[in-house]
């Protein structure tokens, strides 16, 4: 096959794995046609299956949590290969990458003078990636999962899902609604074909939106602003999956041959190059740099340059200094100490600490969560959202339930199966048990406790008749109950309201009540993370058998 058509074929992969990407984010939500087995509402599609053939996650949760989840060991997929032909995942199948080189390809290129070749030539800098992994592998062995802060699918599932695509789909349906409105018969009728279209394709069952949506959506932005500076700079300078494959390919059997005879010294494989791995004679070729885009193939005129299995050349490795991974090194282990003994940054039971249900204790939860997204995205009630100082400084991002916004639906399990690193834990409704019959004999996964602020509760504080909490309750026998109390209004008189109180053995906390509640500044009932089921210490002593709380 002639190197011309293996980049449109490079491009082809680019383009398929990209729409499949897409195809598997906007399925990952609640649309009502989900597949049910044992009576459990499941995803038609393998949402997570990126994330499954991502050797960083993978090796970060083998190292966080001393096990390897389930379908991580997909991963090898990708590694095995890469000992074999280098990066050819950054190349032809990262959809972040393919972002990357896109925006990258449409850097203007009139100044083709010394300034611009020289700015696409290996720099020192590319080399942070390689000591950012270090920091990050390193916490993970200490036991956190800050490795999603930096990982590329994760940032952009978390960039796309919370950000992009819900200002996108508010767009979206602001001009589908304009159009439907319209005097015009013409117009209208666009305007619901367009809408029936996105409706399948783009547009979600229910406008969704985000807490720190907006700073998510900019950090993404800015990264890729950045490609119009210097090429595909996330995947030169910061990304730590690069780096991983990178080392992974060092030794690779596939490399550059160059043929120095037929250069006329012309630079457009350097100007073309997205790795800046340095194609141009009389340098090393820097293979672990190198995306595989096969660029600096199809441009050469003379046809200098080849890529061979066992090269008779030489590259030039990652030429890392000691004193900087020693650095790293030191960086790694000291940010989990740091980060959990520093007040303000430190993990603490902060009391609207809500995780989703079958998440873990709060420690191996942080080990395991790679902040992606994904139970965010699907949760059908917008409930959960990237936590900003709720967990401190390392569980930033990680998912918490705000009540006021969505509460956790009663059968609806989908957000442990759509976790890819098991820190939410799969589970069934059945498991869950909020749907099975009483639940005072069963024993549910319990997310908090609700409380009431009787100052503004309407019947208690207001002499105003009010049960709204009470018909949202949805467990069996309501934990939420009313008890008729004669009270005195501001004109004197007496009347009877029914005052609601709560059954702490009867809460799930599923915030059902807190998200109905009236009151619309600061609702008067709200739920706490005591009494999960998750943390045998964050418990109500209800009641104390020898010494011991029950």
């Amino acid at each position: 096959m002639a190197f011309v058509k293996a980049t449109k074929l490079r491009c082809f992969s680019q383009v398929i794995f990209f729409l499949l990407f897409l195809f598997l984010l906007l399925r990952t939500e609640f649309r009502g046609s989900f597949h049910t087995s044992a009576g459990d509402i499941r995803l038609p599609y393998p949402v997570n299956l990126f994330f499954r053939f991502d050797p960083l996650v993978a090796l970060s949760n083998a190292l966080s949590g001393h096990a390897l989840y389930r379908g991580l060991l997909w991963s090898l997929v990708i590694l095995v290969p890469t000992m074999f032909l280098g990066r050819f995942f950054c190349g032809w199948i990262c959809p972040l990458g393919s972002i990357h080189h896109f925006f990258g390809s449409l850097k203007s290129e009139r100044k083709r003078g010394t300034q611009l070749i020289e700015s696409n030539r290996y720099k020192r800098w590319q080399t942070t990636k390689y000591y950012l992994l270090i920091v990050v592998l390193v916490a993970a062995l200490m036991g956190t999962g800050i490795v999603g802060w930096l990982d590329p699918l994760s940032l952009l599932v978390r960039s796309l899902g919370l950000a992009i695509l819900p200002g996108a789909d508010y767009a979206v349906s602001a001009v589908l609604r304009t159009m439907e409105h319209s005097r015009f018969v013409p117009v209208q009728t666009a305007g619901s074909v367009l809408h029936f279209i996105f409706g399948w394709v783009l547009l979600s069952f229910k406008q969704p939106y985000f807490r720190q949506g907006i700073w998510l959506g900019l950090i993404f932005v800015l990264l890729v602003a950045l490609n119009f500076r210097v090429t595909r700079f996330w995947c030169r300078a910061l990304c730590p999956l690069g780096a991983l494959l990178g080392i992974v390919s060092r030794w690779s059997i596939l490399g550059l041959v160059k043929t120095p005879e037929h250069c006329n010294d012309c630079n457009r494989c350097l100007l073309r190059c997205q790795g800046g791995d340095d194609p141009i004679g009389g340098v090393p070729w820097r293979q672990p740099e190198c995306h595989l885009c096969l660029n600096c193939v199809d441009e050469c005129p003379e046809h200098g340059l080849q890529f061979k299995f066992f090269p008779p050349q030489t590259s030039m490795g990652m030429s890392l200094q000691r004193r900087k991974v020693l650095t790293g090194l030191a960086a790694g282990a000291a940010i989990v100490p740091l980060a959990r003994s520093t007040p303000g940054f430190a993990v603490e039971r902060h009391e609207r600490l809500l995780r989703p249900p079958g998440a873990l204790d709060e420690d191996p939860f942080l080990s395991r969560c790679i902040r992606c997204g994904e139970c965010m995205k699907v949760c059908p009630n917008n409930a959960l959202h990237p936590a900003l100082t709720e967990a401190g400084l390392e569980g930033l991002w990680t998912p918490v339930m705000v009540p006021r916004i969505g509460y956790c639906e009663t059968s609806c399990v989908i957000c442990s199966q759509v976790c890819p690193t098991g820190a939410i834990w799969e589970i069934t409704s059945k498991e869950k048990g909020w749907a099975e019959g009483d639940i005072t004999k069963a024993k549910p996964i319990r997310l908090g406790t609700a409380f009431y602020d009787r100052g503004r509760c309407l019947p208690w504080a207001m002499a105003t008749p009010c049960i709204v909490c009470e018909e949202w309750c949805p467990t069996s026998p309501k934990a939420i109950y009313l008890q008729p109390t004669d009270v005195v209004d501001a004109a004197g008189k007496v009347k009877q309201v029914k005052q609601p109180y709560l059954d702490p053995q009867r809460c799930v906390g599923c915030g059902a009540c807190e998200y109905a509640c009236p009151v619309q500044d600061r609702p008067a009932i709200y739920v706490t993370s005591v009494g999960e089921t998750r943390s045998p210490t964050n418990q109500i002593l209800l009641n104390r058998s020898k010494g011991s709380a029950t």
